[in-house]
């Protein structure tokens, strides 16, 4: 065998067929898994059953280290949502075992070679690893009072950007990988909005109307009517996360030329919408005005401007100054988006001038995991944990101070900034300039709509958003040259460094 030959590509499960001695070893373990059913019952047969295919997966796992990326996007979509199913387990501890194992599998997929680090070695990488250095510096401030309650949220504050970021431009580099990961993506979200659709029109599951009655109802049941959650952590998320979605898959339908894409993105596009609107975020709204906003700047064509402002114009004066709808539940709370007098945004106003208040003499916020409702389990008697936050920016102000916010801001902006400058002026592939534009404009979207909900970090939106990063501030390496155009791809790629 090749010395230089990667260890999991050695040999293939039918190679090991063509062995009698294996073979004979495969029979003596159906054998045996056929008589513990027998003897012991189908749930210990059961276990036994699924063993062999989660060794085929960590097989696949190490053969392919980009599978861990693809996990981490399908595991953001249900692991929050188990929890009303399984009690007593951590499931934030699978996502980060398989950013560990990514890793791993990246060093042994490179068994007999050094791992070149060198499509790690961007801008946006020393970004995310300021961002986790300040959330580890964070464990210093004088204003932490509960380990426990900094533990429970530094990863999906600050570790997730650090750890995915560099597995991002480490592993996703062709396109035949980011089209992989956009219909992955477009299609976990599908399944979303089916299951939203199922919720509202034929009903919650057991365990799902356990979780509304255990409290959950509170914020999900207004006036009686259901704010549609689907298998995700939340109402705000699934709103604001299929928004997200739905502006991604809309520009992608627009600019991309294959039918097939085309419908698959539209479809996408549309359910994202709906599931937008039967999730009851109001905040979700902003996604899409943001989001094509910035996508009219992008396309630089005055006729494709127009329209969108058009369009957009349209949409708020329909909102804002019109009742039409006003008898279907979601439009009617959508429309308190726009209404600067509701109670729940002047109550959100008061909410911030009591912070600012407190936090005028802590630059540095007042603990990570000490703000909001998640902290009611580890402060309940804090001042911070019974402040309502509702924001993933007046999230990080409360947590990390302005000191944090600004960093914080900045690195988002930073990255937005240099990928629409890429977009505009440096991508010449017409596809890949419209899957940048796609991410960007999503992004932008997110960051908008995270003043009004705190899903920047959450999952499932985190972990887009983090990917999404990684690549529009990276598109060097996947842009190709127009044909009959000569090759400049060095040149973006050292503009991307």
């Amino acid at each position: 065998m090749d010395r230089f030959r990667n260890p999991f590509e050695a040999y293939t499960g039918a190679d090991s067929l063509r062995s009698p001695r294996s073979l004979s070893l495969y029979i003596a373990l159906l054998l045996t898994i056929a008589w513990v059913i027998a003897n012991q019952g189908l749930s210990v047969g059961a276990i036994l059953l699924v063993v062999p295919f989660i060794f085929f997966y960590l097989f696949m796992f190490f053969r392919y280290p980009q599978l861990g990326l693809y996990s981490a996007v399908f595991l953001g979509f249900f692991l929050l949502g188990m929890g009303r199913y399984v009690k007593g387990i951590q499931f934030g501890l699978v996502m980060d075992a398989v950013l560990v194992l990514s890793y791993l599998a990246l060093f042994f997929n490179r068994f007999y070679e050094r791992v070149d680090w060198k499509p790690a070695a961007k801008d946006v990488t020393v970004l995310s690893a300021l961002w986790a250095a300040y959330g580890l510096f964070g464990f210093f401030n004088p204003e932490l009072q509960s380990t426990a309650a900094y533990s429970a949220s530094i990863r999906g504050v600050s570790i997730y950007m650090f750890l995915m970021v560099p597995l991002t431009l480490m592993l996703i580099n062709t396109n035949k990988r980011v089209n992989a990961f956009l219909y992955l993506w477009g299609a976990l979200s599908i399944l979303a909005s089916l299951k939203g659709l199922w919720q509202l029109y034929i009903g919650r599951d057991r365990f799902e109307q356990a979780w509304l009655d255990a409290g959950a109802a509170s914020n999900h049941l207004v006036f009686g009517k259901l704010r549609v959650f689907s298998f995700l952590s939340d109402a705000g998320q699934f709103g604001a996360n299929q928004a997200y979605t739905a502006v991604v898959a809309l520009i992608l339908f627009i600019g991309l030329k294959e039918k097939k894409q085309k419908w698959f993105f539209l479809i996408v596009g549309i359910l994202g919408l709906y599931g937008m609107f039967l999730s009851g975020t109001r905040g979700a709204i902003t996604v899409p005005f943001a989001g094509f906003f910035l996508y009219s700047i992008l396309r630089k064509n005055w006729n494709i401007t127009f329209a969108v402002l058009m369009f957009l114009g349209v949409a708020y004066f329909f909102f804002k100054f019109t009742t039409i709808g006003q008898n279907v539940d979601q439009i009617r709370r959508m429309r308190t988006a726009f209404d600067p007098n509701d109670p729940s945004f002047q109550l959100r106003l008061s909410n911030q001038r009591k912070m600012s208040t407190y936090l005028a003499t802590r630059p540095f916020g007042g603990g990570i995991g000490h703000a909001g409702s998640k902290a009611m389990k580890y402060l309940p008697y804090s001042f911070l944990a019974n402040t309502a936050t509702d924001s993933w920016f007046v999230m990080i102000w409360a947590e990390q101070g302005i000191v944090g916010l600004i960093l914080h801001l900045f690195i988002l902006f930073y990255i937005l900034i240099k990928g629409s400058y890429l977009v505009m002026v440096r991508i010449r592939d017409p596809i890949l300039k419209v899957k940048m534009t796609a991410l960007a404009c999503g992004m932008l979207g997110i960051m908008v709509s995270s003043y009004g909900n705190a899903v920047l970090g959450a999952m499932p939106t985190g972990m887009l958003i983090y990917i999404s990063m990684a690549l529009i501030t990276n598109p060097g390496v996947l842009d190709t040259p127009e044909p009959g155009v000569e090759s400049k791809a060095p040149e973006l790629a050292q503009a991307t460094n």
